[in-house]
């Protein structure tokens, strides 16, 4: 069977058959959305960067052996936070040598932003990853700097134009790369009401000309603590989502996201973190005593 059709994300057939884990080994994040902030030791919300607790690579193996108690049947192992997988690359290579070693059958898979992406394509496909998603929110620089407050490349920090076009160019360059190099490339872009919904049709454009596989529009869910929440910026929708992308033409896209966490497991539609993170006695949220 053609791993596509086994992988959960990828596949909308698959999604009701196989599960996924995330592994959250990557601590570390090398730029600054506005919508973003990192969350720890809160198994009651449900958004991307948020997760329970960090994992070695060594956990993540056994993680992988809890999960399968759970819901035996995954079928992909990704790595995608809290920060982002390239930042600091050696636990999530780590931790990809660990899981294909332990579980050979399994789909390796990626999240991130891209900045360090073209570096890192030859130790991925040695460590057999077959896919990997970029999240690109803007193609134009003055859209860009609209979303992003800084970018971290090798240790120089960048801000407005700068920033926007440092990280701009090294997507692009990264995907592309991606793609000749032959992994099958997913585009999540975050719709954010008033700064980029009326630019996703252009980034739809411009993937496709990349031979990008399938693109993932997600309605922006303002973290808490983030820049965007405390200034107003409001979240979208899924009903925002259909809307802009009912038009979209010429590249598959997902309707069938679920903006996991960090330490997702199992069916997409059927989260096992929180009943795996209340298994785990050191671990203490007070919002489990509010509804949420």
């Amino acid at each position: 069977m053609n791993t596509i059709e086994k992988h959960p994300c990828f596949n909308k057939e698959a999604s009701k058959h196989y599960g996924r884990v995330h592994l959250p080994v990557a601590k570390s994040c090398s730029i600054s959305c506005n919508y973003c902030h990192r969350d720890y030791d809160c198994p009651n919300e449900s958004r991307p960067g948020v997760t329970s607790g960090l994992l070695s690579p060594e956990d993540a193996v056994d993680r992988i052996y809890e999960v399968k108690r759970f819901f035996n049947d995954i079928s992909v192992a990704a790595v995608a936070g809290p920060g982002d997988s390239l930042a600091e690359p050696r636990n999530t290579m780590k931790t990809f040598e660990l899981v294909k070693k332990e579980f050979p059958e399994i789909i390796l898979c990626m999240s991130t932003n891209g900045l360090d992406l073209a570096e890192n394509l030859e130790e991925l496909k040695e460590k057999r990853v077959n896919f990997i998603t970029v999240t690109l929110n803007a193609i134009d620089e003055s859209i860009a700097q609209k979303i992003y407050r800084y970018v971290n490349y090798k240790g120089i920090v960048y801000t407005e134009k700068d920033a926007a076009k440092l990280l701009l160019d090294r997507q692009i360059n990264g995907i592309e790369k991606a793609v000749k190099k032959g992994f099958t490339i997913k585009i999540n872009s975050v719709l954010i009401p008033g700064v980029n919904d009326f630019h996703i049709k252009d980034i739809s454009d411009k993937v496709k000309k990349l031979g990008v596989y399938l693109f993932n529009v997600m309605p922006m869910i303002p973290a808490e603590k983030s820049y965007f929440y405390k200034t107003g910026v409001k979240g979208a929708s899924r009903k925002d989502v259909a809307g802009i992308t009912k038009d979209i033409e010429g590249i598959n896209i997902m309707d069938h996201c679920r903006q996991c966490r960090s330490d997702a497991a199992g069916l997409l539609g059927e989260d096992l973190s929180k009943k795996l993170s209340e298994r785990e006695e050191d671990l203490r949220c007070e919002c489990k005593k509010m509804p949420c």
